[in-house]
């Protein structure tokens, strides 16, 4: 059973995306973050140990918030990856799960030898 937002709002000053749930959740989900935990197949992979590390996204934005059905939004990002659908389990997932997701890739970008620009 999927848990419905109630509200979803972009900040693009802050490239931030707003979203709350109808449990009473309510994330402020960075859109970097978004997109290197973008459910597409180009990020996550075709099986289990393909996903990419995706990197150099600190600057992404939003350009676009399509609905997709009663179920997901499709996130368009200005470096033109536009092919994830997140859906309303997805969205919450990522936000109840973000500070150990944030910290996981932080490591994973360390162990690569990536320095974020901030």
């Amino acid at each position: 059973m999927s848990i419905r937002p109630t509200e979803i709002k972009l900040h693009q000053t802050s490239r931030v995306l707003e979203v709350a749930f109808e449990d009473g959740a309510h994330f402020q989900l960075p859109c970097e973050y978004l997109r290197v935990f973008s459910p597409s197949a180009e990020v996550r992979g075709h099986g289990p140990g393909t996903a990419t590390l995706v990197t150099g996204k600190e600057q992404v934005n939003i350009t676009a918030i399509e609905p997709v059905g009663h179920y997901a939004v499709k996130l368009v990002f200005d470096d033109g990856h536009a092919t994830g659908l997140y859906s309303w389990n997805i969205l919450h997932e990522l936000g109840v799960n973000q500070a150990q997701n944030w910290q996981d890739y932080q490591r994973r970008l360390a162990e690569a030898g990536y320095q974020r620009q901030v």
